[in-house]
């Protein structure tokens, strides 16, 4: 019998296989409201991406002789094994097969929140639930099918999903827990990719990738809501046992996407291509990737990790048990003192007014947080 961590009626969840619970007759008189206002905005910041006015594949980028991200974003390069064995134009092959690397893993994970979505419409009873779950499933289609065509558009093909993020993700799809999918998914990788989509929007040096991202960013933000609305009318009413099990949950995926995300292992093959052996790498990768050198890198408002930690601080997931864990890394009075506001937002509100005029021919501003907020 699984053990659904839920206290508010919206997320009741049954089995995947009892359709009959969502034909019975009751299950129709009743609809929570707290999605209707991101449902309703949808159309805001729809875009397609095979329609050239929203953003053009077909632009091109000169990849043998420009990086596509700068050389901080190459962990690998900060060490000295690999920055004295690449240079030149093999160095810049090297920067962007990395980069080919991040955003085929976020393919991967953009694929993974396709699949966790349509599973919600599956086992959420609400109807304003499952409708709210159904119309993501629709946004993540998107992009499964933009970074495709981004990836294809520069490379051809993406690259495979590394081990530790395709393990991750089969778990929290598969998983008939609806706060593993909620807090896995909607708060952790989500929270992990807007911190990325954020970054590669700042530092890209492809327009196409950094309009994008953006694009993306438009619908994630209202995804990123989502979680917070479950996180708001759940975790103050978990009794300890509860929170400890989502708490532990979450403190254990946090460390594996730390120390495993950009791990060497993971990419063998990449290393392999060019003439590197992954283990050489792993060992020069300790004796630069300390926890001081971790910390510095977390102080950035955009890093992946520190979005991360901020999500589940917010959401009430942290309490002194694990709180030592992430203050390893982070302050966590300052990154309390930031309040709500999640990196990013910014970004997507000025999408979503590029949106509006592509699509109505509105100029007025649009207050991202103003809209989703009164969901909640």
């Amino acid at each position: 019998m699984v053990r659904q961590i839920t206290k508010d009626d919206m997320y009741d969840a049954v089995a995947p296989d009892d359709f009959a619970a969502m034909i019975e007759v009751d299950r129709y008189a009743g609809r929570a409201t707290a999605f209707d206002k991101i449902i309703s905005a949808t159309h805001d910041h729809f875009w397609d991406p095979l329609d050239k006015k929203y953003i053009d594949f077909d632009v091109s980028f000169d990849l043998e002789n420009e990086p596509l991200i700068p050389e901080d974003f190459v962990p690998a390069l900060q060490t000295k094994l690999v920055d004295e064995h690449l240079s030149g134009k093999e160095r810049t092959r090297f920067i962007n097969e990395v980069a080919r690397w991040q955003i085929s893993a976020i393919l991967h994970g953009e694929a993974g929140a396709l699949a966790l979505s349509a599973s919600l419409v599956h086992i959420l009873r609400d109807q304003g639930a499952q409708e709210y779950a159904a119309n993501q499933a629709r946004e993540e289609a998107r992009h499964v099918t933009a970074f495709s065509k981004y990836i294809q558009s520069r490379w051809g093909a993406p690259l495979p999903c590394g081990p530790t993020l395709k393990t991750l993700l089969t778990e929290m799809v598969n998983a008939p827990e609806v706060y593993k999918k909620i807090v896995g998914m909607q708060m952790l990788v989500e929270g992990l990719a807007m911190g990325a989509f954020a970054t590669f929007f700042k530092e890209s040096n492809d327009p196409v990738m950094r309009h994008l991202m953006q694009l993306v960013m438009t619908d994630e933000a209202f995804h990123h809501k989502f979680g917070k609305i479950w996180a708001d009318r759940t975790v103050p009413h978990l009794s300890e046992e509860e929170h400890n099990i989502v708490e532990d949950w979450a403190a254990q995926c946090f460390q594996t996407l730390l120390f495993n995300l950009v791990n060497p292992e993971q990419m063998k093959e990449l290393y392999a291509d060019f003439g590197l052996n992954w283990e050489d790498v792993m060992a020069a990768f300790l004796e630069v990737a300390t926890d001081d050198e971790r910390r510095k890198r977390m102080e950035e408002s955009t890093d992946i990790f520190r979005v991360l930690i901020k999500t589940l601080l917010n959401a009430g997931i942290i309490t002194d048990r694990t709180r030592d864990l992430y203050a390893t890394y982070v302050n966590m009075d300052e990154l309390r003192a930031e309040g709500d506001t999640m990196v990013g937002d910014a970004i997507a509100e000025e999408g979503i007014g590029f949106l509006q005029r592509v699509n109505f021919g509105k100029d007025e501003a649009y207050s991202l947080n103003a809209r989703a907020t009164a969901a909640e």
